[in-house]
């Protein structure tokens, strides 16, 4: 009998390593997919994704969820190149927030919450914390409402609730913000609003004790795929496993080896147990690397491999050979500025170099600063990647707390930015009048504005001042049902005058400029949004909003445009690459950090990942150094090497020592040259 031809591949797939092909054409069942850094990791979930409908599975019932509203973009466009225009349906692409957002406006009434909830943002959860601080009688100096949001925020990615956080509480801090994390709830539930973190609470929630709408959102999907799954918390876990337990039809992609975000509650144990959770899965390792040189991969896989838990895994170039990473020393930190500043000046003169291929790698957010200021002396174009959101600007918050209220008028955080701004003559005790009143009758206060002339302590001018605010919301609320949302963004900023409120709080012509163009850029964002949009509402505008102002890389991308040298965070660093890499402050304290020092394996063991995900993304040269004194309190102080240049070095029993020495305290007067 002649034998079968093989099947001829589609030219993406045949364009694929062996291990990416297994990964794309394993048609259903768990698969894990152990991605390496610079291993390929997207093109291979794209290209599943297009076989999986090649493969006759219907696009929209493929669900991809990632992290990023640019990681979400990214994905899209892929799919879109490669499915071509022919395809009507589109697979569902998602972060994890906005697809919880879709659940719960499905069923979030089914938790005791309006259908239009509203969706806070860092400055209204700021407000309601205050708010909750006053009446629990806390001063500011022993829990700031930071503190307590940071407590909370660590309590939900965890799904601890408010009765467990009381149990759970240890120090006088945390007892104190249990008792406030019930109020706080309350406070949010009482304004039909929920807060960032509640996305996946509230739908982890919904799951749990709504078994029909667990179902039926499952049975939306016949597939589903979760990249970066090393970075899940325990909300995102449990919402995967809802999703999947019926069909099974789930491939994760990630890399134990980058899960850096324990702070946020992530769980590297996720990716690690995958096995156990799913014992029939499909595990593929891709560890052809096609980011870095040989000899940068070396110092990558020397160090990783003293992390003792760990999916084995080895990164193997594809580009061989390449200059050997070098480990600098400096005396203070001022020269390992100045040195390496030095040596960027050096390197952009050669041509095809430019700024934008330089980063400079550091753990901590007080360490550029000896950067900044030489690269200033030397007038070398930089950007710092991070600071203000441009949904933090104020006149940001205050056109779009503006918005929230036409939108949904119990939304009492944005009712109380927008009473008396711009200033209409209702003054705070008015206001303290309107919140009494509205808690004494358990109403919204939007209810208890209507009536404002009714309420004891107010005068009849502000209680006028009130009634007019109240008319011109709803004249905007209708205006909002019909029409174009950039008009009403447009009619709405005229209608309350605010250019008038600019050039009245901000003295210089430069300022003002600046903040009138962000004014502008909101009614761009609405026309934006509704081109882009199939069915643009008001109310997903705003949900959008306050999802892209939690998204880290949004203003990372904005940032990256220019053509200068990066100084940037290595937790910042991941997801990017840069020709040449230099990661400075390479010390014991720093990287590790204290905290990890001071903490257990597990800290540390995150410490080295993080080390790991900052080799990995210089492409052909990385520079580690280091300063021998550090200024600590204004006086210089010796400071100790970081284990993980012994141990990607191949030096052990001088690692071994270094940690001896480092969780002692010791100075370190033996490792001052090696």
């Amino acid at each position: 009998m002649p034998k079968k031809k093989p099947k001829k591949l589609n030219p993406r797939v045949a364009a694929l390593n062996a291990p990416q092909r297994e990964a794309v054409l394993t048609p259903s069942g768990p698969l894990l997919v152990l991605a390496g850094a610079g291993s390929g990791k997207t093109r291979v979930v794209t290209v599943r994704i297009t076989e999986l409908i090649a493969g006759g599975i219907r696009p929209d019932r493929i669900l991809a969820v990632t992290f990023t509203n640019k990681a979400a973009a990214e994905m899209q466009e892929r799919v879109g190149e490669l499915l071509g225009k022919q395809l009507k349906e589109r697979p569902v692409i998602s972060t994890f927030h906005s697809h919880c957002v879709r659940v719960l406006r499905r069923h979030i009434d089914l938790l005791g919450y309006p259908k239009r909830f509203a969706i806070y943002d860092r400055g209204d959860q700021e407000s309601i914390a205050r708010g909750v601080l006053r009446d629990i009688n806390v001063p500011g100096a022993t829990l700031k409402p930071g503190d307590l949001l940071a407590i909370i925020s660590g309590w939900k990615v965890r799904s601890v609730r408010p009765p467990q956080a009381e149990s759970i509480a240890t120090t006088d801090r945390e007892h104190l913000a249990a008792m406030g994390y019930r109020r706080y709830q309350n406070a949010l539930k009482l304004a039909g609003a929920v807060d960032f973190d509640d996305l996946l609470l509230c739908t982890q929630e919904l799951f749990e004790n709504f078994p029909e709408a667990r179902r039926e959102e499952a049975s939306l999907f016949d597939h589903l795929l979760i990249d970066e799954y090393q970075d899940t918390n325990e909300n995102q876990y449990q919402i995967v496993k809802a999703l999947a337990s019926g069909h099974r039809n789930l491939c994760v992609v990630g890399d134990d080896d980058q899960s850096i975000y324990a702070w946020r509650g992530a769980v590297v144990e996720h990716i690690l147990s995958f096995k156990r959770d799913w014992p029939d899965a499909k595990v593929v390792r891709l560890e052809d690397n096609y980011r870095s040189t040989e000899a940068i991969l070396t110092l990558a896989n020397e160090v990783i491999a003293h992390n003792k838990i760990r999916h084995p895994k080895v990164l193997k170039a594809a580009r061989k050979g390449g200059e050997r990473p070098t480990i600098q020393q400096y005396e203070t930190e001022d020269q390992e500025a100045e040195e390496v500043v030095k040596d960027i000046c050096r390197r952009i003169t050669q041509p095809d170099v430019d700024p934008r291929d330089f980063a400079i790698l550091f753990r901590t957010n007080e360490q550029p600063r000896a950067f900044e200021t030489e690269m200033r002396r030397v007038n070398l174009p930089y950007v710092i990647l991070g600071g203000q959101s441009f949904f933090d600007r104020k006149e940001v918050r205050d056109i779009l707390a503006y918005l929230r209220v036409i939108d949904f008028p119990r939304d009492e955080v944005s009712l109380l930015r927008t009473i008396n701004n711009p200033p209409r003559g209702i003054g705070q005790k008015t206001v303290e009048a309107l919140m009494q009143k509205s808690l004494g009758d358990q109403k919204p206060m939007w209810e208890t504005i209507k009536h404002a002339h009714t309420v004891p302590g107010i005068a009849d001018a502000p209680a006028a001042a009130i009634e007019r605010f109240a008319k011109m919301i709803n004249r905007f609320r209708q205006q909002a049902r019909k029409g174009s949302l950039a008009d009403l963004a447009q009619k709405l900023i005229d209608g309350i005058n605010y250019k008038a409120e600019i050039e009245r709080l901000y003295q210089s012509p430069e300022e003002r400029d600046a903040r009138w163009t962000s004014v502008e850029q909101v009614i761009s964002a609405v026309a934006a949004f509704e081109r882009q949009s199939g069915s643009p509402t008001l109310k997903s505008f705003l949900d959008n909003t306050v999802l892209d102002g939690r998204d880290m890389d949004n203003d990372k991308d904005e940032q990256l445009k220019g053509n200068a040298v990066a100084l940037l965070t290595m937790h910042a660093a991941k997801g990017l690459e840069y020709p040449y890499v230099y990661m400075v402050g390479m010390e014991e304290g720093l990287l590790p950090h204290k905290r990890s020092v001071a903490d257990n394996e597990a800290a540390i063991a995150e410490e080295r990942r993080l080390c790991y995900v900052g080799i990995t993304r210089a492409q052909e040269r990385l520079t580690l150094s280091l300063a021998l004194t550090r200024m600590k309190w204004g006086k210089p102080r010796e400071t100790i090497p970081s284990r993980f240049l012994f141990e990607m070095i191949g030096q052990s029993e001088k690692a071994a020592q270094v940690v001896e020495r480092s969780e002692k305290e010791l100075k370190p007067k033996s490792y001052r040259r090696y």
